[in-house]
């Protein structure tokens, strides 16, 4: 899957999951917040494909997807981006 349909997917997730997704250009690269009881993953609009999918992937997590199910693959991106980040 490319990360141009990697992103699509999460987008379709967190839509689904009431979460509005915002692309916003500023020096940050993004994550999930709270704002005014709206929940949604703030994403700098600058930022290559491959690294908003992964600030979305980190977003979604946290909000759980445990109980949601999700493709195989798009569930093993998030779990990757996971692991990757608590690395780093």
């Amino acid at each position: 899957m490319t990360h141009e349909q990697m992103v699509k997917e999460l987008e379709a997730l967190a839509s689904h999951s009431g979460i509005s997704i915002r692309y916003e250009k500023g020096d940050f690269d993004g994550g999930f917040c709270v704002l005014k009881d709206e929940r949604l993953i703030v994403v700098n609009k600058k930022l290559g494909l491959q690294r908003k999918a992964s600030i979305l992937a980190q977003g979604l997590a946290e909000i759980g997807i445990e109980e949601i199910y999700l493709k195989p693959v798009v569930r093993e991106y998030i779990e990757d981006e996971l692991a990757r980040a608590s690395q780093g």
